[in-house]
């Protein structure tokens, strides 16, 4: 049974580059049609280093980098008892093609409602860039339903 003393763990450190077919795949998978994310060209006149990623990306990142289910592997949970229940982001610069993204995830919070039937776990990845600057930071939260 899951409690309070797994807040503070700390998965694997990663490192993922940032591809301008993946960014073009992501963008294209979501919609966008403005051609910052799709063109180079357009990307290099609207002032960036390479094409860009959209503001959600950063969650591929993390499940490029097989985190998307560490936490539920580490504890043995049943991915089928599971909801992504929240995520959100906290960006200090821009992700752009060619980027070197390293992080760490780590679990912050811990918390049970209903008894325990719902528990929700909250973890959370600081992305930097191969400059050593702080690029993202994600934050997931897991819902793990039990009974």
């Amino acid at each position: 049974m899951l409690d309070q003393s797994i807040v503070g763990r700390e998965y694997a450190p990663f490192t993922v580059e940032v591809e301008k077919g993946r960014l073009r795949a992501f963008a294209k998978a979501i919609g966008e049609t403005n051609p910052v994310y799709l063109d180079e060209a357009a990307a290099h006149d609207a002032g960036y280093r390479s094409l860009p990623a959209p503001p959600t990306y950063a969650f591929t990142i993390m499940m490029d980098a097989d985190q998307g289910f560490k936490v539920l592997e580490d504890f043995g949970i049943d991915k089928a008892r599971t909801v992504h229940g929240e995520q959100g982001f906290v960006y200090h610069r821009d992700i752009c093609a060619g980027d070197v993204l390293s992080g760490r995830q780590r679990i912050v919070e811990f918390a049970e409602k209903k008894g325990g039937a719902l528990q929700f776990i909250t973890t959370e990845i600081a992305l930097v860039n191969q400059d050593g600057l702080p690029v993202c930071e994600l934050r997931l939260v897991i819902v793990v339903r039990n009974g």
